[in-house]
């Protein structure tokens, strides 16, 4: 038996380059996916078609009552079920602090963190008193790492973690599991020329010597989505090839 059978799941953020790793892993293990855009439409929808079970859903996330539609609408789709939810929408400008408006600190924190939270709010609605359900939230190793240019979108990404944590002690007794992935550099198209230097640095840092590839953090979802992981919940885990291991001195 494949170990999503039976799930619906809603992924936001299929215009992402993470997204396709997660939503093909997610139907390779038996869930019927819903996929969330706000603008990239045509990629969602080839994403869709690849899938097969799928449907695609527009919303701007940093809008609370797009969060709540778009859910209930994933929802409905599902025949009235949604059992897992996950959190991928976000965005990762670069913009050195010292210039930084609060206009663009506001853009990427409504963005990566709150839509997580209603987003997760609207799902847990659907789940509770049916049976319960998972939620992940897409974080980062910036989380506990920052780059330079990255403080709006790392203390977005901090916020996750401890917005996971408190959910799981909230919403655990109606049977939702709520837990965060923390992706370290991930590769997609274009990457290598537009940040050769870094990726070089990436690769002698991790561990394993490559970069992360979407599947990898797909895997991670789907762990944590299944009945491996009943009994994991307000946890973070890692995917960064081994980075974090390495001393900084």
């Amino acid at each position: 038996m494949k170990l999503l059978e039976g799930q619906v799941a809603l992924i936001t953020g299929a215009g992402g380059s993470i997204v396709r790793g997660i939503a093909l892993r997610f139907a390779d293990q038996g869930a019927a996916v819903a996929l969330h855009c706000r603008t990239s439409v045509d990629s969602a929808r080839e994403l869709a078609a690849e899938i097969g079970e799928s449907v695609v859903l527009r919303g701007d996330l940093t809008v609370e009552e797009e969060c709540h539609r778009v859910v209930r609408e994933a929802a409905e789709w599902g025949g009235g079920k949604l059992t897992a939810l996950v959190n991928n929408a976000g965005a990762q400008p670069v913009r050195e602090l010292p210039g930084m408006t609060a206009a663009e600190w506001r853009a990427v924190v409504d963005t990566n963190l709150t839509s997580v939270f209603a987003c997760t709010q609207a799902a847990a609605e659907v789940m509770r008193g049916r049976g319960g359900g998972s939620v992940t939230h897409i974080a980062s190793v910036e989380a506990r790492m920052p780059a330079e240019g990255h403080a709006h979108y790392a203390a977005a990404k901090a916020a996750v973690l401890m917005h996971a944590r408190s959910a799981a002690l909230e919403y655990g007794r109606d049977g939702i599991r709520v837990n965060t992935v923390s992706p370290g550099l991930i590769e997609r198209e274009g990457l290598e020329e537009a940040w050769p230097e870094g990726v070089r640095r990436w690769r002698r840092a991790t561990a394993v010597g490559r970069l992360g590839r979407p599947e990898d953090v797909g895997d991670a979802c789907v762990f944590l989505a299944s009945p491996l992981a009943t009994w994991i919940t307000g946890h973070d885990l890692v995917v960064d090839g081994g980075v974090s291991a390495r001393p900084t001195w």
